[in-house]
């Protein structure tokens, strides 16, 4: 400081509130806050308002919501413009419950400790102090004034005056008034006129930094509505908007980052920008979330991860995450598997309108899930109300119904019959009822109808259709057909999708015997990924594989621990391997 200014600031209150302005701006906080409250006990308005500023931010003293909005208010009363407008904020914004802004009382009270709760807006009080703001000429005021006579309560909407307002504040340059009066010309908006002239106030907005008026900017420029569409565009105001904290932008930017719409693809910068997404409460991104860690791609697999961002979104009510949840709990992969755990889920996703859920929901507490019978009985009232009017679902689980007795006794033919409605497409349907017509279960036995129905589930991707199929191609069971490289394409896409019995299978057809080349090598492979899912069998054949070498490679170590696992699910033969490689150590020892 200068000598100068070290001279005015002792002789006037003008140089006192300078110096105190500047220790402020410069970091000297504490030294200007000082400065300002022995200023603002002195009764001077611009000091008043700038301690309640400085315990509102917290600058050079502890923040205190009740100790800066006594001082505010104090030089709102005063007259004092900015302060008036700060005032008419905090009622909009809201308080907490039960707390009141008192006039300040003598001296300052610097041990104030922070107030806090669920604020709850008083639009009434806030639209007081805003319109006295306003009519002192605060164009920021007047636009908090029109977005007041906008969203707040009925009794206080008045949409022409606060366009007027929103037009007075933009045409003072204020960006919160461009951004309303954009708003309001979108409200009614009918012509690509009408949006252009929104989007131009919107531009202006941006300049003050206003993370809604980029994000607006990126939803038009990705539609083509107001501004030319350009997905590039689009992704830079979502980016903009995004890195302001605006949760939908964070959502939109990290799925135009997932599929590379408007920039680069990028699945780790996707996940950065999805995940806060979520965190801040997207539903959608947490699922999308759940899709990238299970499926993996270029991040690893990780399904434990996947379960705890798909159980984010499904605790909002969000259908497919809910369901992917369930069959999460239900195949029991990054979760422990619990089908009462699995059937929740999918009552959730079913009740949010999933209606793949509802099949699998239908199948799991018809025939197995805890359940009351009362809520058995709700259920397939339920199901029969959803068939009669057509809906195919319904119709499946009203014959999953009757197939197990559920709500009435068994009726298989009643059961064939709404399975048979429902084929037209419900790929669970098809799959049941080619069942039903394979065992003649309510119709007459009908294998090459049954083969055709199991085969168009096969074929629509249902796994356990597909493992069936295969099934049944490798023994020629129906009318003698074999085709044991079709079944080896079935078999590898249903492992391909996770089904463990696949898996085994797979790995047992490349392990030599049937009519396709011998793979021992994607033998091993198989049967270890099916090991590592709790397959016995395939934990048996991987100990053999290890301990014999039957793929070229021998590990006694580790083939024991797998015969150790057969072992203790109860494979018999795992036993009699354990012996003899004990009895093949002890012949070496001799």
């Amino acid at each position: 400081m200068t000598f100068k200014r070290r001279i005015t600031s002792l002789l006037s209150s003008k140089g006192k509130l300078e110096q105190a302005i500047h220790l402020m701006e410069t970091g000297e906080t504490v030294r200007g806050f000082a400065l300002l409250s022995r200023m603002a006990a002195q009764g001077d308005m611009e000091a008043s308002f700038r301690v309640g500023r400085a315990y509102l931010d917290g600058a050079g003293v502890p923040p205190s919501l009740e100790e800066g909005a006594r001082w505010i208010l104090g030089a709102a009363e005063a007259g004092h413009v900015e302060a008036t407008f700060v005032l008419a904020t905090l009622y909009t914004v809201g308080l907490p419950e039960g707390f009141e802004i008192r006039a300040q009382t003598a001296g300052l009270d610097l041990s104030a400790r922070p107030v806090s709760g669920e604020r709850h807006p008083d639009f009434h009080q806030g639209r007081h102090w805003a319109q006295v703001a306003a009519d002192a000429g605060s164009a920021d005021a007047q636009a908090l004034l029109g977005y007041i006579l906008t969203n707040g309560p009925e009794d206080l909407r008045d949409l022409p005056r606060a366009r007027a307002l929103y037009e007075q504040s933009a045409a003072a340059g204020c960006s919160q008034g461009h951004l309303g009066l954009a708003l309001a010309i979108l409200h009614s908006a009918e012509t690509e006129d009408a949006r252009k002239i929104a989007a131009s106030h919107l531009k202006e907005a941006t300049k003050g930094g206003l993370g809604t008026a980029f994000d607006i900017l990126g939803r038009m420029s990705e539609a083509g509505a107001g501004v030319p569409q350009d997905m590039g565009a689009a992704a830079r105001y979502y980016r903009q908007a995004a890195e302001r904290n605006i949760v939908g932008a964070q959502a939109r930017y990290g799925l135009f980052l997932l599929e590379g719409v408007g920039v680069e693809l990028h699945y780790g910068r996707a996940e950065t920008w999805l995940r806060r997404a979520a965190l801040n409460g997207d539903a959608e991104s947490a699922a999308l979330l759940g899709d990238l860690y299970a499926k993996g791609g270029e991040l690893p697999p990780n399904l434990m991860e996947a379960a705890s961002w798909y159980r984010l979104a499904a605790e909002q009510k969000h259908g497919g995450a809910a369901r992917a949840l369930g069959l999460l709990y239900l195949t029991g992969n990054g979760v422990h598997r619990d089908p009462d755990v699995a059937t929740h889920w999918f009552r959730v996703a079913s009740e949010s309108g999933d209606h793949h859920a509802d099949a699998d929901f239908g199948n799991l507490i018809l025939t197995g899930a805890s359940a009351t019978d009362d809520q058995k009985q709700a259920l397939k009232e339920r199901f029969e109300r959803a068939a009669e009017k057509g809906d195919l679902v319904g119709a499946f689980n009203l014959g999953v119904c009757f197939a197990e007795g559920v709500g009435s006794t068994q009726d298989a033919a009643e059961a064939a019959r709404w399975m048979q409605k429902a084929t037209d497409g419900v790929v669970n349907a098809q799959f049941w009822y080619g069942r039903m017509l394979l065992e003649g279960r309510g119709v007459q036995p009908d294998p090459t109808q049954a083969m055709h129905w199991m085969e168009k589930a096969a074929d629509a991707g249902m796994a356990e259709a597909q493992v069936a199929v295969a099934q049944l191609l490798v023994t020629g069971q129906i009318n003698g057909r074999r085709d044991h490289a079709r079944a080896l394409n079935l078999y590898q896409a249903a492992a391909d999708s996770g089904n463990t019995d696949a898996m085994f299978s797979l790995a047992a057809m490349y392990g030599g015997g049937h009519d396709v080349e011998e793979n021992r090598s994607d033998a091993q492979k198989w049967f270890r990924k099916a090991a590592q899912r709790g397959n016995g069998l395939a934990q048996l054949m991987l100990g053999r594989y290890l301990v014999r070498g039957i793929a070229g490679v021998t590990d006694l170590v580790e083939g024991r621990s797998w015969l150790e696992r057969a072992k203790a699910q109860g494979i018999q033969d795992a036993e009699a391997e354990l012996i003899n490689l004990d009895d093949a150590r002890a012949d070496e020892d001799d």
